[in-house]
């Protein structure tokens, strides 16, 4: 049985690079859920060990997520700070800062992936009306909000799972890995302004604003004091309290209980195929780590790779996050690696973030943000992205491996 699952992992891992499996019109998604029904239908792992190895505490707080960014967007805050920030008064590159400084601050406490969703369509139209290439301004959107992830536990789904794997402290990881998301943001605003791939886009646009005064944004207030409150709970459900998955599912309920957003709206909103490849690829590393002969080869060669150490940390998180992704690379690692140390967990959370920054299938986020861009008329190939996100990447990298070794 030993070959049949590293058969199904090896295939699930390598529709998870290519995102696809040739020839075939199915997805990552896809990919993991026939991945585990294989194990289960086989007899690879039974029912009882594939619940065991689901982390509900993870996916009940990445719906949390989903369901409180769900009640912002249903109150048109999304909207709105759209549309303050593309009718802010400034110059191009002024307005690159406040697009940056706004989506890495919202990505902090949302997900990542919401924040790009909602924010580029609106801002694509901005900065079009006021004259400006829309390029520049999408990719500072992606990258901004995935570096501005890092800086908490509830930034991103890997942050979570390393959370819930480590138990970890949410102003310790604030502390650890605030000032590397910090970093990285401001190196996203400075490889787009000296840059030699965007500086031109921004020097010679015309920096005044050309809005359509007579648009205007409704923000439902009493929609949105309760998801500020609602958000302001969950963090302090992860400063306080241990047990965090059912105390956030509590807030789940409370966001259902409204008398003007319904059930279907609110839900309607979640990403239910993203908490469904969680699931799949649970039990398909579950089957790996649970088998005791290939648990330990898999353990021991990473340990020989000295995947402990900072540097060789980096260098593959770099590499698994732009083949098979950060939240699968990640549940490998936690799954199948050496024991963990905190500091190390906090590099791991850092590095796996700040290395989706590098290429377009780096990061969902970034998928979301050229795919959103696409659909406005705005086509940013693949050359576009990197000429961009590979700087950004490599600096804000090296510096976060600098202030890693600098507080280990």
């Amino acid at each position: 049985m030993d070959w049949l699952i590293i058969a199904v992992f090896g295939g699930v891992y390598f529709g998870m690079a290519l995102g696809r499996w040739p020839g075939l019109a199915i997805n990552r998604t896809g990919i993991a859920v026939i991945g585990a029904l294989i194990l289960l239908l086989a007899g690879a792992i039974d029912g009882d060990q594939a619940l065991a190895a689901v982390d509900f505490a993870t996916l009940s707080v990445l719906l949390t997520l989903m369901v409180l960014s769900s009640q912002y967007a249903a109150s048109g805050f999304f909207d709105w700070i759209g549309d303050r920030i593309i009718h802010l008064d400034l110059t191009p590159r002024g307005l690159l800062a406040g697009v940056i400084m706004v989506c890495g601050g919202l990505s902090a406490v949302m997900t990542n992936d919401v924040v790009v969703w909602a924010v580029t369509p609106i801002l694509i139209a901005g900065v079009v009306a006021r004259g400006l290439d829309p390029k520049p301004f999408v990719i500072a959107v992606a990258c901004a909000a995935n570096a501005g992830s890092a800086a908490t536990l509830i930034g991103n789904p890997q942050n979570l799972m390393i959370a819930e794997f480590g138990q970890l402290d949410f102003m310790a990881f604030l502390l650890a890995c605030g000032v590397p998301a910090l970093i990285g943001l401001v190196v996203v605003y400075l490889v787009l302004v000296y840059g030699p791939a965007t500086r031109d886009l921004l020097r010679f646009a015309n920096p005044g604003p050309r809005i359509d005064a007579d648009q205007t944004i409704t923000l439902n207030r009493a929609m949105l004091t309760k998801a500020v409150v609602a958000t302001i709970a969950v963090i302090l459900i992860f400063v306080f309290v241990e047990e965090r998955a059912l105390w956030c599912l509590l807030i789940v309920a409370m966001l259902l209980l409204s008398r003007k957003l319904g059930t279907d709206q609110v839900l309607g909103r979640v990403d239910w195929h993203l908490l469904a490849l969680f699931c799949g690829l649970f039990i398909v590393t579950g089957a790996m780590s649970g088998d005791d002969v290939i648990a330990g080869f898999f353990r021991d060669l990473l340990i020989g790779l000295r995947v402990d150490q900072p540097a060789v940390l980096l260098g593959v998180s770099l590499a698994g996050s732009n083949t098979i992704g950060n939240v699968p690379l990640v549940m490998m690692l936690l799954s199948l690696g050496p024991d963990w140390s905190r500091s190390m967990l906090h590099a791991l959370a850092v590095f796996s973030t700040l290395s989706g920054n590098f290429l377009i299938v780096g990061s969902v986020a970034n998928i979301i943000a050229v795919e959103q861009a696409a659909k406005a008329g705005t086509v940013i190939s693949f050359a576009d992205y990197a000429r961009i996100g590979v700087p950004v990447t490599l600096i804000s990298l090296g510096m976060a491996l600098g202030w890693i070794l600098l507080i280990a």
